[in-house]
Parts: C-alpha cells; structure tokens; sequence
C-alpha cells in the first residue's frame, strides 16, 4: 500500500503508533540514549529505558518529550524516525504518508508546530494535529456526534487533560502539566526527605505501579514494598520498607492539583451539559487513570460515576486511528 495512513501517540512516557488497516504497531518507551562526546544516539525506546539511571559518565539517556511537548527537538524528530522505521513504514518517492499526532489540549502554537516539524522530518507528506482528550474520547468508544455532554479525564505521562465535548467538539477544557511523571517526582522527594533515601526514577515508577494510592486509607491489603537506594548520611546503599498510606501521602498534593483541575472544567460547564454528566458519568484514560483508586477518589470530591476505559493507554492511539478518514 502506498502512502500508509498513520496514528501517533505522541506521548511525554510513551509512544504508540497506528497503521491503517493494521491497528496498533508499535508501543515503546518515549527515551533515548546518548554519547555525550560524539553526539551518537545509541538506543531508542525499550532498549534505552533499561539505561536510564544505570549509565556511564559518558551515556545519558534522556526523555526529549517533557510535561506533553517536544523539550529536544532533534532527539524527538530522530526518535520519530527510527520508531517509524521500526514499525516498517517506508517513505516512498511519488505517495506521501499521511499522519495524525496527538497533542495535550493546551500547547501554544509555537509548540504545535514543533510537534508537526517532527512529524515531517520523520517522513510524513501531511500531517494533522488532534487534541488528546477528542481522540481519548473517540478511542474510548463515546459517541461525541450528538447533542448529549461527554466528559473525559485523560491522564498521561506528562498533562492531563479535561475535557467535555458535545456535537463533535470539546466545549470545556482543562490541560494540567502534571502526570505520571510528577508523581514519580512527588515520590522521589517523599523518599529523600522522611527516609534520607536516594532513589532513581525507574525505582519510583516501580513504587507508584506496585503500592501507589489515590485515597488516603489506602489500598485494601496495603500492601508493604521494600525499596532499595543511597543513603544521604551514610553514602551506602539501604533498604526501607513502604505501603500504600506512605505513597498516599507522597502523591497527595499532585492528586490534589488533578482533581482540582476536574472541579474547574465542571465549574465551567454549561448546566445543560452538566446535567447530561451528571446522568451519565466520567470516563478516564491514560496510563495515569491505572493510579490504584484514582477513579474512586475524583467520584467521591466531584459525586459523579467514574470509570476507568477498557484499554486506557491505548485509547488516545486508537481514535487518531478512527480520525484517518476524516481528517484526510
């Protein structure tokens, strides 16, 4: 097939590709790793997040996408490239590949066309730039065509974004720099300052993932993880032993600024489309939305039914999937 139709999840902790006609393609890590003294990149994606925290002086593996936007423009276009390539899309002479890319609801312009440059560089003949929470709600399975209010919670790596839409357009929204990565911070800092403990970015996903709670009981068996790291006073490495009230209220302040960001878009939405909300509740997506009890915490401050998507990491990719047709 020449000039491949294409979806891509342009995300700030992954990147997920769409081919028309074949669905999902690709899902890897958005992180790369770099020679400092040549410039050379060495690894993309799976590969280099095992690098991350573990190379040598002259290794750094870096995440070039930072709180939803291009922070290294060339190691973004370059990692574009390569995941295209990896994924077996070809640039041909005569017919262009046609692609849609995701971007979180509140970018400038001047980063929106930084996310387009990208996307030519890496081949693509015309591209077409889709706000995240539309195509979340497309991928989710809502059907925002008519007149009834939808509201969607799609909480990535690096934004999450609010959104109602109604008549095949978002109403209200909401786009917060913060995510899954600002909780990894969140529990980064928690760890140095109670338990004078060092510990990587790797370790802390790893914390979130296994013992992470959004409510302040925390999870039903809160369950106890032993984390490994440096000591700050002694320099050598220690273990501690954490559970999910410990994580709760390292992310507590984070989670607080989410649903913060929620109440606003509601406090903003028209009392027709309120009313449709009301009756038919929250859906949310992302990776992020998989936070133990975030679904449960948002319906107990806003009183709405909240539901996670079925397959929440994939759903952004999945309706610039279902937007090949009628963008092109």
């Amino acid at each position: 097939m020449f000039g491949t139709h294409i979806g891509i999840d342009l995300g700030t902790a992954s990147i997920l590709v769409y081919v028309q006609g074949k669905g999902i393609v690709l899902h890897e890590p958005s992180v790369v790793a770099i020679d400092k003294d040549t410039g050379k990149r060495i690894a993309v994606g799976e590969e280099a997040k095992k690098m991350l925290g573990r190379t040598p002086g002259n290794i750094i593996a870096i995440k070039p996408l930072r709180d939803g936007v291009i922070a290294d423009y060339e190691t973004t276009a370059f990692m574009l490239k390569y995941l295209l390539n990896k994924s077996g899309i070809r640039n041909w002479p005569f017919f262009k590949n046609k692609v849609v890319v995701c971007i979180p609801s509140g970018v400038t312009e001047v980063e929106e066309r930084a996310v387009k440059q990208a996307a030519y560089n890496a081949g693509a003949g015309m591209v077409k730039v889709v706000e995240e929470p539309y195509a979340a709600a497309l991928g989710a399975g809502l059907d925002i065509s008519g007149p009834e209010g939808n509201m969607v919670i799609d909480v990535g790596g690096g934004t999450t974004d609010i959104a109602i839409l109604s008549l095949g357009g978002i109403v209200v929204k909401n786009s917060l720099r913060i995510g899954g990565d600002k909780l990894d911070e969140a529990v980064i800092r928690f760890v140095r300052r109670e338990y004078n403990l060092l510990i990587g970015e790797r370790t802390a996903e790893e914390i979130k993932i296994e013992i992470g709670c959004a409510i302040p009981e925390g999870r039903e068996d809160n369950k106890v993880l032993e984390v490994k790291g440096r000591d700050l006073v002694t320099g050598l490495p220690k273990s501690i032993k954490l559970n999910s009230r410990d994580i709760y209220h390292a992310m507590e302040e984070v989670i607080d600024s989410i649903v913060a960001g929620v109440k606003d878009v509601l406090e903003r939405t028209p009392p027709e489309l309120a009313a449709d909300i009301m009756e038919k509740g929250v859906v949310m997506t992302g990776g992020g939305s998989l936070l133990h009890s975030l679904d449960v915490r948002i319906s107990r401050e806003t009183g709405l039914a909240v539901a996670v998507a079925e397959n929440p990491i994939c759903c952004v990719v999945l309706g610039t999937g279902k937007l090949l047709n009628s963008h092109f």
